[in-house]
């Protein structure tokens, strides 16, 4: 068994009392130099850095140079942040941005400092500094974070139909926002210094880089220091500011209302599978598999695990496409249905772990009072706002069924719905189904029959019908 790693716990006296030691360790090493020229100790560099200050050009110098840098470091971020989006979205996009990013990451910061002075001037080369360096790093966290957004919570989405808002902060910021977290710790200061370092080589006016320049001419090396630390001490403040709005933003909580009016005239009167037939690694999944199934009825799906079950309500609920067979949905006059309304339970919880029960509910209804309200059939009133990471297996897969029950929908489908559940459970959650059932067509897929009876639903045995076929092409 691993032992569990040890964190470091900071207080202020530790804090205080290591920096002292380390201020002893600089002061004794420019005693032993001796030469002020060479090595400037802290008390000189203290007393540089308060002769700054009171020159009356300190602060103009911090902002103005300060701006500038920041300028090129939110753009960096702002751009560094589309084309990641782009690249995610367009897949050929970030192939063909790749010899530019690596052309960024690569060049030395100097060259490029060298090339814009001359294109460009003095004025701004810290601003186009700090963007070149910044934009590849958020460039690429930014990617990466989004390539890790839960692609089972995506097809949940997709399934509930959730606003492309709504996916964004309650499924894509959870997965990028550890990534950017740690690219802005590195890049703010990396920019801060590479955006400095421009202004050395520029010497603008109003610039932390130009007085450090001045510093080496006139051989001040106290002023070399206290312009150091000052910077030091910018980047330490610049990282506080930006990483308290990064946890601003990862904790706003984004209004999930929304308006999904159910259009009367499209009611689906039966759903009708034809000829499904689908493989997986060369090995048949799902034969010729056919059957009307009609509103206001309950089909359970029953069959062994392994058999296909999970398979077939995919594509049923449209996540998975079959090789060959249709899917296809009839209002009563006959008329088929393009785009279906359905919800589902899925085999898996696929809840937003870090959001409430509410929260969960509540993204596929658009109404915070109509998730409450089925919630509570479900589970105690008590823990509704807990973050569902913090519920039990079983109490998850309760607010799984709120959340299909409460989503606008025609059709139903539901994956082992009573997993995790005791009998009394199992009872309660089979009797809100059907008080909630209304005339919707509801397909349960199960491989206990004691389940079939909860739900006084109509048995589907898929294994029957494989079988069947099987013995047909035998003969």
């Amino acid at each position: 068994m691993e032992k569990p790693e040890k964190t470091i716990k900071w207080n202020s006296k530790k804090i205080i009392g290591i920096i002292i030691f380390w201020l002893c360790i600089w002061q004794v090493a420019a005693l032993l130099i001796d030469n002020a020229l060479l090595f400037a100790g802290p008390i000189q560099t203290t007393r540089a850095f308060f002769l700054e200050v009171c020159s009356g050009k300190f602060m103009w110098t911090i902002v103005i140079s300060l701006l500038r840098i920041l300028a090129g470091f939110i753009a960096a971020f702002v751009l560094g942040c589309l084309l990641g989006f782009l690249s995610f979205r367009i897949p050929f996009f970030e192939e063909f941005l790749s010899p530019f990013m690596l052309l960024c990451k690569a060049v030395p910061v100097a060259s490029f400092a060298v090339m814009l002075l001359i294109w460009w001037g003095a004025e701004w080369l810290s601003t186009a500094i700090c963007f070149l360096v910044v934009m590849p790093m958020v460039y690429v966290n930014f990617l990466k974070g989004l390539h890790h957004a839960d692609k089972k919570l995506l097809h949940m989405a997709e399934v509930f139909n959730i606003p492309a808002v709504s996916r964004m902060f309650y499924i894509y910021r959870p997965a990028f926002a550890p990534f950017m977290e740690g690219c802005l710790k590195t890049s703010l200061s990396m920019g801060i210094k590479a955006g400095v370092a421009a202004e050395v080589i520029g010497i603008p006016k109003w610039s932390i880089g130009g007085e450090l320049y001045l510093s080496k001419i006139y051989l001040d090396t106290a002023g070399v220091f206290a312009w150091t630390a000052t910077v030091i001490a910018l980047s330490f403040f610049m990282e506080k500011v930006v990483l308290y709005l990064w946890n601003c933003f990862c904790k706003y909580k984004h209004p999930v209302r929304f308006s999904r009016r159910a259009d009367k005239g499209s009611l689906v009167s039966k759903l009708v599978l034809e000829g499904i037939h689908i493989t997986y690694e060369n090995q048949s999944v799902l034969r010729n598999i056919s059957k009307e199934l009609i509103r206001g009825k309950i089909y359970c799906l029953m069959a062994p695990s392994g058999v296909g079950k999970t398979t077939l309500l995919h594509i049923l609920a449209g996540i998975v496409k079959a090789d060959t067979g249709r899917v296809s949905a009839y209002r009563a006059d006959g008329s088929e249905i393009e785009k279906l309304r359905v919800s589902m339970v899925f085999q898996e919880d696929r809840l937003c772990m870090q959001e409430t029960a509410i929260t969960n509910v509540e993204l596929v209804c658009g109404d915070r009072e109509k998730a409450i309200h089925f919630l509570i059939e479900f589970l105690p009133k008590n823990v509704l706002n807990r973050p569902v990471e913090n519920l039990s297996g079983g109490m998850r897969r309760r607010v799984c069924l709120a959340r299909a029950l409460a989503a606008e929908a025609e059709v139903l489908f539901m994956d082992e719905p009573f997993t995790g559940h005791d009998e009394a459970n199992k009872e309660k959650a089979a009797g809100v189904i059907r008080k909630y059932q209304g005339d919707r067509l509801i397909v349960a897929a199960t491989h206990e029959a004691g389940d079939v009876k909860k739900l006084q639903g109509e048995i589907w045995q898929l294994l029957e019908e494989k079988e069947q076929l099987n013995g047909r092409e035998k003969s």
